[in-house]
């Protein structure tokens, strides 16, 4: 009777060459996990090349020679920050920055549309005083793919924002839409990307305007506002942004991500909805206190003047 010898094949095996491009086919999240895996994956995996294609097939705009020295560093390191979304952070008294570099890359149905890098002084007077308000946009209503319709609720957003001192970047996007609101005078759209801080006091975010039929978008500009719908400062803003640079990541599913930060925001509508008739309610007591003090008062001089 023949016997044959049988033969395993593990990962070890595998040319080195092939599973570096098999790597580079993964995502983030599937990259670090194999890393993991063994011991052989995880000396692959950490390959500085591997993660610089990834962070810049990930978000184009990263390209611009301004970011490079900040991507070059540790690719890992600057995907690890930029990719997840931050944990709990309490905004305080810290060192403001002086400079912002914001990388804004926009996509439609997968297909990328949209980069631009702005630089920002952060440090003017009139910045810190004003409410925060950073422009994306160098023409307006641009057209993003010719000839093609573009559907709102399906854009996704990623803004990177970093402090050239501190050079940790942190997305302040939700990727995708947290809201959107139609403009029933202009038919314009405005798609909301929202990140909400834990307390749900803040909403700091990217507001993208689609114009009415094609989509075109008009304006994609990060602002700030608090709980009570006002435009909140570029000093205020800061503060938040750098608490933002310095939270742990949570490192958890993109889509769990997505659906928290989604979540965050609808809290931060219901809290603003219930401190808006809150406030509603109070004017009314008042209201009604101020005209039965009226009427009492007008009572009494009338009395005073029927019967003294």
């Amino acid at each position: 009777m023949a016997t044959s010898d049988s033969t395993s094949t593990s990962v070890e095996d595998l040319n080195p060459d092939v599973l570096t491009r098999t790597l580079r086919l993964l995502d983030g999240p599937a990259l670090a996990a194999s890393c993991s895996a063994s011991s052989y994956l995880r000396s692959l995996s950490s390959q500085s090349d591997l993660w610089l294609h990834l962070c810049l097939s990930t978000w184009p705009s990263l390209h611009h020679p301004r970011i490079l020295p900040f991507l070059s560093t540790s690719p890992r390191s600057f995907f690890s920050n930029a990719f997840p979304f931050p944990d709990a952070f309490v905004a305080g008294e810290v060192q403001l920055p002086d400079q912002l570099i914001s990388a804004v890359d926009i996509y439609h149905r997968g297909t990328h549309v949209f980069s631009r890098v702005i630089e920002t002084d952060s440090s003017s007077p009139w910045f810190r005083g004003s409410p925060l308000l950073i422009d994306a946009m160098e023409q307006k209503a641009e057209a993003m793919l010719p000839g093609v319709t573009i559907s709102p609720n399906d854009l996704t957003l990623s803004w990177i924002l970093i402090d050239p001192a501190m050079g940790r970047p942190v997305n302040v996007s939700s990727r995708r839409a947290v809201g959107m609101e139609r403009n029933s005078y202009t038919g314009e759209t405005m798609v909301r990307f929202a990140s909400a801080a834990p307390a749900g006091e803040i909403v700091i975010g990217p507001v993208v305007t689609c114009e009415e039929g094609t989509g075109h978008m008009l304006d994609v500009v990060l602002t700030a506002e608090d709980i009570d719908g006002a435009y909140v400062s570029g000093e205020e803003a800061l503060k938040v942004l750098r608490a933002m640079m310095e939270a742990r990541r949570k490192g958890r599913g993109r889509l769990e991500e997505e659906e928290d930060a989604k979540q965050r925001y609808l809290e931060y509508l219901r809290r603003k909805r219930r401190r808006r008739e809150s406030r509603a309610r109070r004017e009314r007591i008042l209201d009604i206190c101020c005209t039965a003090g009226g009427i009492t008062v007008f009572f009494v001089f009338l009395s005073l003047i029927v019967f003294r």
